[in-house]
């Protein structure tokens, strides 16, 4: 049976869109903030349980990689059983693995609960848009996932001065321990949360092997930072994941990933298009602290400095409803695309001059491409594909869209070490003019297909 919020949007849209947007979108800042935040414990935790940097970095690339593999686990089940099950499922174990995180003796244990944690934060993303891709439409549905992405920004830019500020207060445990508030989110969003799917069996086999070959996609992508193991263990899961991928569509075309979603030429470009946001987005939030610690700031001074771009994330949803709306959800991602390398550019001149008030301006603008470009993605991605796998197609995206993230970071840690920050910042400026070039035949059809 279908809910009669998805049935008559008309009657539903305006009385809950705002506050189940907003909600859904504190839910995708905490989890994003289980990054964020915890990387300003880095040196005082690498203390307290004797590891080097290095090694301590490994909380943040783990958290990540789970976060990554998973999403279109969780998008493929909601196709199945609905979103509740599913989202409680993550949430639960976000919170499991943040407590323990909190209460870890020894590092090995705190690497164990951090994948936890990554894994339970995963279901956050791909259904938060879900619930608004089935809920609402039209206008409304532009505005709401536009409030989603502008308050998960903002969280997340907040996170570093949070972190900062209770690793001052508590120690850096309470900082592992933030992503638990996520539990409270929860009644609040209860009867939005839907329970109809298919109820198909969920292919368990297609499952396990996608799992696996994104996460060595990840490995791949963060080896040049983590060492030749990384990238060869990467290597490794890529060469045998992807033709067992492949074998098991064709055996079942129907099944984990179906061949509707892997065909879309729509779904593909534009989630391929659209990582370069999120690799401008993560690289921005890796270099600014770096680059202002170096000139010997304290960590609750970078964290302010991410204030004005938390502010600009609120506001940004006041632009992006109507903008979708207006020139559409794929000339949107072209839009963000040319924002976000324009905000690469400034960076690049920021971290040359060591000037905080260049490296603000530019962290407003990848907030700005962030803000804009995610929504987008979600009104693209929620309009190609049947309602009967809208979940996974979306998984699939969001899988895309964080590796994105993933190449940010990777590409700021591997080379700004031997080369600078300038250079790396000025490297992935090119990413999403390349974006562009993948999304030109989405555009071109778009265009035709409004001038008809």
């Amino acid at each position: 049976m279908t809910s009669p919020a998805a049935t008559d949007p008309a009657t539903h849209q305006p009385d809950d869109s705002r506050r189940v947007s907003m909600l859904l979108g504190l839910l995708f800042g905490l989890a994003g903030m289980g990054s964020s935040s915890a990387a300003v414990t880095l040196p005082l935790m690498g203390d307290d349980l004797g590891v080097g940097p290095g090694l301590a970095a490994w909380t943040i690339s783990l958290y990540v990689l789970m976060l990554a593999v998973t999403t279109a686990l969780y998008g493929r089940i909601s196709d199945l059983v609905g979103v509740r099950g599913p989202l409680l499922a993550g949430l639960v174990l976000m919170s499991i693995g943040a407590l323990v995180a909190a209460l870890a003796p020894t590092f090995p244990v705190l690497l164990g609960a951090r994948m936890v944690q990554g894994a339970g934060a995963a279901a956050v993303p791909t259904l938060g848009v879900a619930v608004l891709s089935a809920r609402y439409s039209g206008e409304i549905r532009g505005l709401a996932f536009g409030r989603l992405a502008g308050v998960a920004a903002a969280v997340s830019c907040l996170g570093p001065l949070i972190g900062g500020v209770v690793e001052a207060a508590f120690g850096w445990r309470a900082v592992m321990a933030l992503p638990i508030l996520g539990a409270l989110v929860v009644p609040l969003l209860w009867r939005a949360l839907s329970t109809d799917g298919s109820g198909a069996r969920l292919d368990v086999v297609g499952a396990i092997l996608v799992a696996l070959t994104a996460a060595g996609m990840v490995l791949l992508v963060q080896s040049p930072s983590a060492g030749l193991l990384v990238a060869a263990v990467g290597a490794g899961l890529l060469v045998l994941g992807v033709p067992a991928v492949r074998a098991t569509v064709r055996r079942r075309p129907d099944g984990f990933l179906p061949v509707e979603v892997i065909r879309n030429s729509t779904v593909v470009r534009s989630a391929v298009a659209a990582s370069s946001v999120p690799a401008a987005w993560f690289a921005m939030l890796i270099a600014l602290p770096a680059v202002l610690l170096s000139a010997g700031w304290e960590a609750w001074e970078v964290g302010l400095a991410m204030v004005p771009s938390a502010v600009v994330a609120l506001l940004v949803p006041r632009i992006t409803g109507p903008t979708l709306n207006r020139i559409g959800p794929a000339r949107a991602l072209a839009v963000s695309a040319v924002v976000a390398s324009s905000a690469l550019l400034v960076a690049t001149a920021g971290a040359h001059w060591t000037s905080a008030p260049i490296l603000v301006v530019a962290i407003i603008l990848v907030t700005f491409a962030f803000g804009l470009g995610q929504p987008a993605l979600s009104a693209v991605v929620g309009d190609a594909v049947h309602q009967e796998v809208r979940g996974v197609a979306l998984g699939v995206s969001t899988l895309l869209f964080l590796i994105g993230g993933s190449v940010g970071s990777a590409v700021v840690a591997g080379i700004s070490g031997p080369l600078g920050m300038p250079v790396a910042l000025l490297v992935l400026a090119v990413l999403p003019l390349l974006g562009l070039l993948v999304l030109a035949p989405t555009l071109r059809a778009d265009r035709a297909a409004t001038a008809a």
